[in-house]
């Protein structure tokens, strides 16, 4: 299994955005120390809590200040670009970062965004399946493409570089509640990156079951296979050496998460009409957030195994909404003790402390005997 972020990022309102944005790099260098495998990066344009607005931007500077961990747009909304701009932008980043990149598209998620583009609501997520499958074209051909849309135009459009990955980047559509982004994965042939707890989490959770089977239908009928090891599932999650130390190191910052952002700013119906310190424990107990120790993680990781049909990434929604060290030391924990679990890395020293402990007797006379021998050889060569 993979393991990695989706950063939005949310920063609470009232702090200030330039230590913010650097806070959010500053993660990413700690994630690529810890041996984390992605980070995926946001695109939004309002509300003022997301506020990074361009993915490829924040990924061209993490990209100096990492080396092995892939970078990837989580996501790209499609209808707000045209489609020539965003494969230039992909393709530059591909050569920049040496094929570390990768590519995430959706149709945009905050309802202002669009608004202040003019963009219809209602034709975002066509217009993102009419971007996507030009984008693919000029990642793949070599002859010039002439399009016309209700929307964008391209004329004789041609790459002047091509892919730095061949035949291009992995791309993935991003999933939340409706069958849209499933059905256009399966179209493109593309894998799947699914917000596990929507943005109204009063809607409940995902069908993951059923939106991997409509994937399957989509891809099916369009001549392409899906690959749950490519399906990433992405959920916030808060780590400490207890389940108490946890839930209050995030307790204030995600109540005021859900009630003054999610409630509050995008008019999302109330889930938990209880105080705001008791938000966080009731977001845990339904199993909304995974918030606890490494073994708690774990455990709730074999679950979502268990209710999708087996997935192959996890990764955190970011959520600014604990002290940094805390924050901090939560990836360290997972790196630490719930990766290896899940990624077999400790198998060999588990394997071989196990091979020691039964040969102890054995292991142990050997040596005494050896000890022994050294001893009476001096005592010879005394005497």
């Amino acid at each position: 299994m993979k393991f990695g972020v989706f950063l939005g990022p949310f920063h609470r309102v009232g702090e200030n955005p330039t230590l913010a944005i650097e806070r959010d790099l500053e993660l990413v260098e700690w994630l690529d120390k810890l041996g984390f495998d992605e980070a995926w990066i946001g695109e939004h344009h309002s509300a003022g809590w997301e506020i990074i607005s361009s993915p490829e931007v924040f990924i061209a500077a993490a990209a100096q200040r990492t080396n092995r961990i892939k970078l990837g747009t989580g996501v790209v909304s499609l209808p707000y670009h045209h489609p020539l701009m965003v494969a230039n932008r992909m393709v530059q980043l591909d050569h920049m970062t040496y094929g570390r990149v990768l590519f995430g598209v959706g149709p945009g998620a905050l309802p202002g965004d669009a608004y202040m583009m003019g963009i219809p609501h209602e034709l975002q997520r066509e217009r993102m399946d009419e971007s996507l499958g030009i984008i693919l074209r000029l990642f793949t051909e070599t002859e010039p493409i002439t399009y016309q849309s209700d929307w964008f135009e391209l004329k004789e459009g041609l790459l002047q570089l091509r892919p730095y990955q061949r035949p291009y980047m992995h791309t993935a559509v991003a999933s939340v509640q409706s069958p849209a982004g499933v059905t256009l994965a399966g179209k493109h042939g593309c894998s799947v990156l699914t917000i596990t707890v929507p943005r109204d989490p009063s809607a409940g959770p995902s069908d993951l079951q059923g939106l991997w089977s409509i994937a399957e239908e989509s891809a099916a009928e369009h001549g392409n296979t899906m690959n749950r090891d490519d399906w990433r599932l992405v959920l916030p999650c808060h780590l400490a050496e207890t389940r108490k130390e946890a839930l209050d190191d995030a307790r204030m910052g995600a109540g005021r998460y859900l009630r003054e952002y999610s409630e509050g700013t995008n008019g999302r119906k109330a889930v938990f009409d209880g105080p705001l310190d008791k938000v966080i424990d009731h977001m845990a107990d339904t199993g909304s957030w995974i918030i606890g120790t490494p073994d708690d993680c774990i455990e709730a990781l074999e679950r979502l195994g268990e209710q999708s049909g087996g997935f192959g990434a996890f990764l955190v929604q970011t959520i600014d909404w604990a002290p940094r060290e805390k924050m901090l030391r939560s990836y360290e924990l997972m790196a630490r003790y719930v990766m290896p679990h899940f990624q077999g890395s400790v198998l060999g020293t588990a394997a071989s402390n196990q091979w020691a402990a039964d040969r102890q007797d054995e292991l142990v006379s050997g040596r005494v005997r050896a000890i022994d021998r050294a001893r009476q050889a001096y005592a010879d060569r005394a005497g």
